[in-house]
């Protein structure tokens, strides 16, 4: 437990360093002014942010650390008209205010949380505000951001400060070595079918252990993406030899002197061994199965090689009914009608890699609509450049264009009432990809195989032996 007013001082933690670092004032009723180094916007707030700003007369205070990115209204599919009325008013407002656009048709197009460190804008100690709930993506490079409303942005934009009352603190230790076929969306999964969907509330996160060192920088973008699933205010990963590498020659990182003071700095930011947090949870990877979902929120999820449950209560007799599978039955063999491999929580060259890997000299299943939207238009260009579009062309994907797709189906990827979708998005809530769809939360690996088979199986068995 943390030390009470009056007690010894102890060791910071991580995100103590980065607060404390950007701390400005505390006002009156409590909350601390932190100065925010970046915010990125995209164009569902943009246009009503920027509106509120023009009645109150007011200008933005830090053109230079403002990014608008036009995402989620965006279509995905070649030939479709790059128009809604969110975007226009969104390249209006950024031409207004003169700050800087990630239009529809930039080199640099993508999902905000996949551009955000693709370019340098989120890097590790600064903080970062964002007006979406998956803000805490970019706490993977060891970046402090934060999700807000309009109103909040409008006085982020305005002052380049946010007032916020700081967060308890959780450290989420992940021990043991993930099995094959088994990722950071499983690892998501079952820590939020663990704690529950709430247990994160009020609290920052920081998820540390072995399993966490092991990762690849864009899996920790995974496991960052889905913490506001259980609750989680903020969450960071302490940047490493990896992040550093991941960082280096980015758009907007440093260079020359000002990286290796750059580079100085990100390595003084751990918790220190005697800084304690008002909550651990320990996680061990080792007997992690893949996971996926067989309700209706994230906890909601077992392990693919278990049954659904069979309590009684009313929450889960609520999901089974609107999912239509069966209490004490596995979902193994359940015929799926689409598949979607994407959004800013696994739409990444390493997620597209794995489910190619899947695929690749295979085909989908009849009758199953399967796509694979990447997560920024950098991504896609790599992606071809390796010839992984080849392979999901053949076996009879769908190949889009970058953007957020059928994740919350804003821009018209929705699927048909009553279809069963395997998603590797974060949420899946009752209609979220559509009026009726019944939405099975797994990753990409996992996805990829339920395309093939037309049915939900196990990864594991399609591994090759030298990995299973």
């Amino acid at each position: 437990m943390r030390p009470k007013p009056g007690e010894a001082p102890v060791g910071k933690t991580l995100f103590d360093k980065i607060w404390d670092f950007h701390h400005v004032a505390t006002r009156a009723d409590g909350r601390e002014l932190l100065y925010i180094d970046r915010h990125a916007v995209h164009e569902l707030h943009a246009p009503h942010a920027f509106g509120e700003m023009d009645a109150k007369g007011h200008t933005v205070r830090r053109r230079d650390l403002t990014l608008v990115v036009q995402d989620h209204t965006v279509p995905t599919r070649t030939g479709m008209p790059l128009r809604s009325a969110h975007i226009d008013a969104t390249r209006l407002a950024a031409q207004k205010h003169a700050v800087s656009l990630v239009d529809v048709a930039s080199p640099e197009h993508g999902i905000v949380h996949v551009v955000t460190p693709e370019l340098g804008i989120a890097l590790p100690g600064l903080t970062l505000a964002c007006p979406d709930s998956h803000a805490s993506t970019v706490g993977a490079l060891g970046c402090l951001a934060f999700g807000c409303g309009t109103t909040e942005l409008v006085h982020v934009l305005s002052t380049q400060v946010m007032a916020l009352t700081r967060p308890r603190q959780m450290r989420v230790n992940f021990t043991g070595r993930l099995a094959p076929g088994v990722g950071a969306k499983d690892l998501a999964l079952h820590l939020i079918r663990t704690v529950g969907v709430d247990a994160g509330r009020g609290h920052a996160i920081e998820y540390a252990g072995e399993a966490i060192r092991a990762l690849d920088i864009e899996a920790r973008m995974t496991l960052c993406n889905m913490t506001i699933e259980w609750g989680g205010r903020t969450c960071l990963v302490a940047p490493d030899e990896k992040t550093i590498a991941w960082c280096q020659g980015r758009a907007n990182a440093p260079s020359g002197a000002a990286w290796d003071e750059a580079v100085a700095w990100w390595r003084t930011l751990a918790t220190d061994a005697d800084a304690s947090f008002d909550r651990e949870i320990t996680i061990d990877c080792s007997d992690v199965a893949p996971q996926l979902t067989w309700g209706t929120d994230p906890s909601q999820a077992i392990g693919v090689d278990e049954p659904v449950p069979s309590d009684a209560q009313e929450r889960t007799t609520a999901a089974l009914g609107y999912m239509g599978v069966q209490p004490g039955a596995p979902l193994l063999g359940v015929p799926v009608d689409r598949v979607f491999i994407g959004s800013c929580s696994n739409s990444r060259l390493p997620d597209l890699r794995s489910a190619a890997a899947v695929v690749r000299g295979r085909k989908v299943a009849a009758g199953v609509k399967a796509i694979v939207v990447p997560g920024s238009s950098t991504i896609k260009r790599e992606a071809e450049r390796e010839g992984l579009d080849r392979i999901f062309l053949e076996a009879g994907f769908e190949w889009r264009n970058a953007g957020c797709s059928m994740c919350a189906g804003a821009n018209g990827d929705i699927g048909e009432p009553g279809e069963r979708v395997v998603s590797t998005t974060n949420r899946n809530f009752e209609n979220r990809q559509g009026r009726g769809v019944r939405t099975h939360l797994a990753s990409p690996v996992m996805a990829a195989a339920a395309a093939v088979a037309g049915r939900i199986v196990d990864v594991r068995d399609w591994l090759p032996a030298e990995t299973a």
